[in-house]
């Protein structure tokens, strides 16, 4: 068969508009057709629309405007990643401005000191938007019916607003009508907009709907723009060299000799970088990528490593161990009542278990990048980036020049997972461009994508419980010890714990739980070697991650210790009583909530009924990320592990999660699925070591995330609810580990306390049972 030619001589390019069109073209033999037609049919929604005929525009806040014909653009702060957040958080502000859908134009802005804190991760994207971007449509819309009122000759009581028009009886007059004809000058403070009332539940027309989602045509017709995709003229291409230590390495001295016989090849710099964030750089610049990375290939350059060149997986396991077993080391979180020494003296039974978790990488499918050149005072970066606000004082360090001077010009980000949070990678490119006086686009290939990576820090665990009479649970320890990703990067958002000591949410969330168990502390410790060998990073759920793979298991541990059911052990201590009771506006209903959804998932996936031989049902649950924005979940597993070899099948999982309201209900479940099958890939497939201060895998040869032919069955179901919109995009992650160790512990009696659980491990769990 001939194969297909992309590119011929004095041809431009192939782009990747070029390939979907091409493709959709070959889908149509194929009965795809119909959808290829839907999706070209639409134009890009990221772009500004043309302007209206009459220059005008009502722009009551800075979230967004309407033009002269009725085009309503709201303006998005946070990354899009596939998760269609413009979607989601457009609705919300069209919902109360009773806008007309098809009006609806969204814009991923650049960096400006207007919109106030830039960042995607957290699960915080929606349920910090909902109060923001509620009020203002409120006002957009309160406004836009007092005009039209008047305009119509009519009482404002005699209006109402519907799909971008406002309507009395049978007169309407559009929105965009209303803004070339009326006088809308009115601006809202914030404090203004927070006293808004906003619709009830019951007259939401676009939340929680089915909506054509508006950033979909961009990805299937090939314009949306990624950070990878940025140019400009006259621009040059930069690939690193990556030292032998996250930090303290210094260049010592390099050869380029060989580099210089390759075609396109420009020069080597050492980045001399003022901020400290790549020490012992070096770039390699050439005419083209591939230039780049042939000739950074043949350069030798001799370092000075940092402290951490001998560092091991093992060591930083050890540290946290012998920090552990120090009762004064770490921060005690502020639980209510930690006096648990009694509790433990007066136990008639105490249980305590050490939990694990491997180094994760995280191997986003656009590896990183960056474009940096100043043009007319302003040092642009053209990226994706998640966390805007944090990089940029970082540039200006590096630069040395004003943080006003900076501009991150926002992209589409081809996977960012919490990688993208920590935006490193601006700076050597910002730094290089600086020393050539020329634009420069950096790109890192896997392997360097890899190495340069802010990890998922491994972790260890310790659990205590204690109990009194008949099972009942009277105290319960906790103390974890990892890398510090918001110590490292962002200590400002670190809050403090008892005694005043700052802690990181990040590498403790989830541990702080919802279960009535008495007296309860919990200690969070930092595990300073993991902190100076890598820097530590915030990976999908970060904490709880880890935190909830030992409580889950802990607590299915304790169900087997006191010959419980696990889910009614689970339901026993999920009292909402106390601190554990919810408040509003974020956490009404508290652990009854999670109750529910614990009941839910175990109906649902056929808890207590029999099963074939060497087949378990698992459970786990969660709150989520934090305990100020609880979102209740819970997953059953059902596994099948074979005795000969010890592999662990998943057959299904079952998820029940109540986040309160679903704003877009397509991509809620997008994002459940996402997060659970990344759960379950760290579980069981996916996790390197340190090896000499570097992470063993570089690649997808010998880095093995989950397939597509292990996925398994899931059955996905969300509590409905009018109570606050919470986060959807990293709890399901944190669930289906958890379970998937308590159902092999059912199906062949093995308990695994580390992941990723591996079929040696499994073998030797069976081996050495009882």
């Amino acid at each position: 068969m001939t194969r297909p030619r992309f590119m011929c001589e004095g041809a431009r390019p192939f782009t990747r508009r070029d390939f979907l069109i091409a493709t959709l073209g070959a889908g149509a033999a194929f009965g795809f057709s119909g959808v290829a037609a839907t999706a070209m049919d639409h134009t890009a929604t990221d772009r500004v629309p043309p302007p209206a005929a009459v220059d005008l525009r009502f722009e009551p806040t800075v979230w967004f405007s309407i033009d002269g014909n009725g085009i309503v653009t709201v303006n998005i702060i946070r990354a899009e990643m596939g998760q269609h957040v413009g979607t989601a958080l457009a609705r919300i502000l069209a919902d109360e401005l009773e806008a007309d859908w098809d009006k609806v134009r969204i814009i991923h802005v650049d960096t400006d000191p207007k919109w106030g804190l830039m960042v995607t991760g957290g699960s915080w994207s929606t349920w910090q938007t909902w109060p923001v971007f509620s009020h203002a449509g409120a006002a957009g819309r309160i406004v836009l019916i007092e005009e039209g009122a008047k305009l119509l000759g009519v009482s404002t009581a005699d209006c109402a607003a519907r799909a971008g028009a406002v309507v009395a009886g049978s007169r309407s007059i559009a929105y965009g009508d209303i803004v070339k004809r009326g006088n809308l000058d009115r601006r809202y403070t914030p404090e203004e907009l927070d006293k808004l009332p906003i619709k009830p539940a019951s007259e939401r027309r676009l939340v929680g709907k089915p909506v054509a989602a508006l950033d979909v045509p961009e990805k299937t017709n090939g314009t949306a723009r990624y950070g990878i995709d940025a140019k400009v003229a006259g621009m040059v291409y930069g690939r690193p060299k990556i030292p032998p230590t996250r930090n303290g390495s210094k260049v010592n001295s390099f050869d380029d000799s060989r580099a210089r016989k390759v075609r396109g090849y420009i020069k080597t710099i050492v980045i001399d970088d003022p901020s400290d964030t790549v020490p012992g750089w070096v770039m390699v610049i050439a005419e083209s990528y591939p230039a780049a990375i042939r000739a950074a290939d043949l350069i030798t350059v001799n370092w000075t490593p940092g402290p951490g060149a001998t560092v091991s997986e093992k060591n930083i396991l050890d540290h946290a161990v012998q920090q552990i077993g120090r009762a004064d080391s770490g921060v005690l979180l502020d639980t209510g009542s930690a006096d648990t020494a009694a509790a433990f003296r007066a136990a008639k039974s105490t249980l305590e278990q050490t939990y694990t978790t491997a180094t994760v990488l995280h191997f986003q499918l656009e590896p990183l990048n960056a474009l940096a050149f100043e043009k007319d005072g302003i040092f642009e970066i053209h990226t994706g980036n998640q966390w805007q606000s944090l990089i940029l004082p970082t540039l200006a360090k590096a630069l040395d020049r004003p943080q006003t001077s900076i501009v991150l010009r926002t992209y589409r980000v081809g996977g960012g997972f919490g990688r993208r949070l920590n935006g490193d990678y601006a700076v050597p490119a910002a730094l290089a461009a600086k020393a050539l006086s020329r634009p420069v686009k950096m790109v890192l290939t896997r392997s360097d994508d890899a190495r340069f990576d802010s990890v998922r820090s491994p972790s260890v665990q310790t659990l205590r419980m204690a109990f009194g009479e008949d099972g009942q649970v009277t105290a319960m320890e906790h103390a974890a010890a990892a890398g510090w990703p918001t110590q490292i990067m962002a200590a400002f958002f670190m809050p403090k714990g008892k005694g005043g000591a700052p802690y990181d949410p990040f590498a403790i969330s989830g541990a702080d739980h919802w279960y009535e168990v008495g007296a309860q502390k919990v200690r969070a410790i930092s595990n300073d070697l993991a902190n100076s060998t890598f820097r530590p990073g915030w990976l999908r759920s970060v904490g709880p991650g880890w935190t909830n793979w030992a409580v889950e298991s802990f607590i299915d541990e304790a169900a087997h210790h006191t010959k419980t059911d696990p889910v009614a052990f689970r339901l026993r201590l999920l009292t909402a009583e106390g601190r554990n009771a919810g408040s509003a506006p974020n956490s009404v209903g508290g652990a009854h909530r999670q109750a529910e959804v614990v009941r839910r998932a175990a109906a649902r996936a056929g808890w207590g009924a029999a099963l074939p031989p060497d087949t378990g049902l698992g459970l786990a649950t969660s709150f989520g990320q934090e305990r100020d924005m609880p979102t209740w979940s819970a997953c059953a597993a059902r596994v099948r592990v074979d005795r000969q070899t010890g592999v662990v099948t998943v057959e299904k999982l079952t998820i029940v999660i109540d986040a309160g309201t679903i704003v877009d209900p397509g991509s809620a479940r997008a994002q459940i699925e996402g997060g659970a099958l990344w759960g379950l890939s760290m579980a069981l497939y996916e996790g390197t070591v340190f090896e000499n201060g570097q992470v063993k895998d570089t690649n997808l040869n010998t880095y093995t995330p989950l397939r597509i032919g292990d996925v398994p069955d899931m059955d996905i179901s969300f509590v409905e609810s009018t109570e606050v919109p919470v986060g959807l995009g990293e709890p399901a992650t944190t669930i289906v580990g958890p379970a998937i160790a308590n159902a092999i512990f059912v199906a062949v009696g093995a308990r695994l306390r580390h992941i990723p659980i591996t079929p040696e491990a499994v073998r030797l769990g069976i081996s050495n049972k009882g």
